[in-house]
């Protein structure tokens, strides 16, 4: 599902959104005039491996949250993270802590992107099972300097259109 928060200025996709019916109205419920009824919304993160030992996963589930709670005008208090390798969900409660994180993440990235800087990408294994590993940055630095691929790229184009 499609998500955004022009607050935050952050877009992305959710991989589920679950819609809970509940009894009855309250800041975390919203009215489905569709399915005529009053919904608590859950996000669920799915992720190929196990839990991580940084906070990653839950900080993009709660980002997640954000952006659905600017969307349906509602408070999400928590939702999950479905592991693959454990086979289990990871319950994930929205404190205030965790939201504040990530608000200063998202200050800090748009900050670098004001700036005009791109950080340095970290290369590690679970790289192999990225769906932009054939676009990544740590992989092209190896290869060759950004410059020097969008040269590449560019001349390469302007070869073809030649022909």
């Amino acid at each position: 599902m499609p998500v955004s928060s022009r607050t935050l200025g952050l877009s992305g996709e959710c991989d589920v959104v679950e819609f809970h019916r509940e009894d009855a109205e309250s800041d975390r419920a919203v009215f489905l005039p569709a399915y005529d009824g009053i919904y608590s919304i859950i996000p669920v993160e799915y992720k190929r491996g196990s839990p991580k030992t940084d906070d990653i996963d839950i900080l993009q589930l709660c980002a997640q949250a954000l952006c659905l709670e600017e969307m349906f005008s509602c408070a999400i208090r928590e939702g999950s993270i479905f592991y693959a390798e454990t086979r289990r969900r990871q319950r994930v409660v929205f404190t205030a802590e965790l939201r504040e994180k990530v608000g200063h993440i998202v200050d800090e990235m748009h900050d670098l992107y004001r700036r005009g800087i791109t950080p340095r990408g970290k290369r590690t294994k679970a790289c192999s099972a990225c769906s932009l590993r054939d676009l990544c940055i740590p992989a092209l630095e190896k290869k060759r300097s950004a410059g020097k691929y969008i040269d590449d790229t560019i001349f390469e184009k302007s070869e073809e259109a030649a022909e």
